[in-house]
């Protein structure tokens, strides 16, 4: 696997503010929706260079942006995972808390609706994480999930780990029709089947273990992962990022780990990719980074993975 890292570009919403901790991205209407993991909205990246917000969830105890300058980082909802999934035939996106705390527990479904404009369904679906982290054998407490993708008829949900502490990175499966009900109101969480549990060893970087952030399917069926080597003490604190990669995943085994190369004499943590183009051999995706500072805005970047 070869990687290029083509185009970079900070984000920045109409009103020249930052996006900032952009946690996931994925394909909505006719743009990306960028999720970040400290705010109650995401922002909506549209074909003409506009940035607008999305309203995701309701203000937490007053507050639409979360930090630990502020003392407010107990409070956010940490949407971290992000995927395309369809509701009665229409295209929507399905976003994921963490789990890391029990305030990181709740979905949102966006879906445009008749009027062009998001339309969106909140469901706390806490039962849920107690059955993955149970699947997962892990405590509740050090439950961090990063990543999702659609597999067949599956949703595949990526657990981060702290390869540091000996929690490697893993997944379950979900009925994906059962996820989108559950995610409608329609199913209750704690009743959605947790499935096919898996463990990943990415290796490490400089020292620091690699865990995965975020996850795209193929369309040969091959997975990419983008993975930290975050030197964090648990799942809810940040620690600094020596290195980050971008692992191949074939079936249940991690065929190939690329490290990416430093940007502008930093580290990219990548923490959501996108598909934007693939052809035989060649992928290009559309990855977000969260830089770890409230006043920095994300960067975006497209990289070209060569298979």
């Amino acid at each position: 696997m070869e990687i290029e890292v083509a185009e970079t570009d900070r984000l920045r919403f109409d009103d020249g503010t930052p996006v900032r901790a952009a946690s996931a991205v994925v394909a909505f209407g006719d743009g990306h929706l960028v999720v970040s993991d400290d705010a109650t909205y995401a922002a909506w990246s549209r074909p003409d260079g506009g940035v607008t917000r999305v309203r995701l969830l309701a203000p937490v105890d007053g507050h639409e942006e979360f930090d630990e300058e502020s003392g407010t980082k107990h409070l956010k909802p940490d949407l971290e995972a992000a995927c395309r999934v369809s509701v009665d035939g229409v295209e929507a996106v399905l976003l994921m808390g963490s789990g890391s705390s029990s305030r990181r527990m709740r979905w949102c479904l966006v879906r445009l609706g008749d009027d062009g404009e998001p339309d969106v369904v909140v469901a706390d679906m806490t039962g849920v994480y107690a059955v993955v982290a149970a699947t997962l054998d892990v405590e509740p407490d050090e439950l961090n999930l990063e990543g999702a993708c659609v597999v067949g008829d599956s949703l595949r949900w990526f657990h981060r780990g702290l390869p540091s502490a000996g929690l490697p990175s893993g997944s379950v499966d979900l009925d994906l029709a059962a996820a989108v009900a559950g995610a409608r109101g329609e199913v209750g969480a704690a009743d959605l089947r947790v499935s096919r549990p898996r463990r990943y060893d990415l290796g490490s970087a400089d020292g620091v273990g690699l865990a995965i952030t975020d996850v795209v399917h193929l369309p040969n069926g091959d997975l990419v992962a983008s993975a930290a080597a975050e030197d964090s003490p648990n799942a809810r604190d940040d620690g600094p990022v020596t290195a980050t990669a971008l692992a191949l995943l074939r079936g249940d085994l991690v065929a190939a780990v690329v490290r990416l190369p430093r940007h502008q004499g930093s580290v990219l943590k990548v923490e959501g990719l996108t598909v934007l183009e693939a052809e035989a051999g060649l992928v290009t995706l559309l990855a977000v980074t969260d830089v770890d500072d409230p006043d920095a805005a994300s960067w975006t970047a497209r990289i070209r993975v060569r298979l």
